[in-house]
């Protein structure tokens, strides 16, 4: 019966973070392509490297969330402490916390990154007499600077993935009503 419970939790995860993924892709997108087509080059190359910035960040509140221990907010959430009670359910729930982080923003992130880039790139080879496609350097840039922020912040995410879920907590619990436990 539990096994049943679970796959049914599994399959119904599926279906919403497929759904938020589906809709923050098609704004995100939107916006991004929109925005950077209406820009010169030096602003849409700053706006790429926000969005390569923004993944890379929720790709290190993913590894803290899933590295953090519990029981290192329990004394402040039993201090009555704001956010500590949020930190703790951000941890008990963090498949699905560093899903939405690391994934589904981070995932959203790379494909913006890779159409802004096309997007810049195509504007300096109209404006340029470049014998050859800018894309390809480009798209090796982005990935390179993207892999590369990644690993340096996954090494960063463990070692200050308290520090990190306490900062998500306060923020995150000042959009919600903590309730007490």
């Amino acid at each position: 019966m539990k096994k049943d419970n679970n796959r049914k939790e599994e399959i119904k995860w599926f279906l919403q973070v497929s759904l938020i993924a589906f809709v923050l892709s098609i704004i995100f997108s939107f916006i991004s392509s929109e925005a950077v087509n209406l820009l010169s080059v030096l602003p849409a190359i700053i706006v790429l490297v926000i969005v390569i910035g923004i993944g890379i960040l929720f790709d290190i509140v993913g590894v803290a969330i899933t590295v953090a221990k519990e029981d290192e907010f329990h004394a402040k959430a039993t201090k009555k402490i704001k956010g500590a009670k949020t930190s703790i359910d951000l941890i008990k729930n963090s498949t699905k916390v560093s899903n939405i982080c690391a994934d589904v923003i981070g995932d959203i992130c790379g494909v913006l990154s890779g159409a802004i880039s096309a997007s810049i790139s195509m504007k300096l080879m109209q404006g340029t007499n470049i014998p050859f496609d800018l894309q390809f350097i480009i798209s090796a840039l982005v990935a390179s600077l993207t892999i590369g922020g990644k690993a340096l912040g996954k090494g960063y995410a463990r070692r200050n993935s308290t520090k990190i879920v306490w900062i998500l907590g306060k923020v995150v619990s000042k959009f919600k009503k903590e309730r007490n436990r």
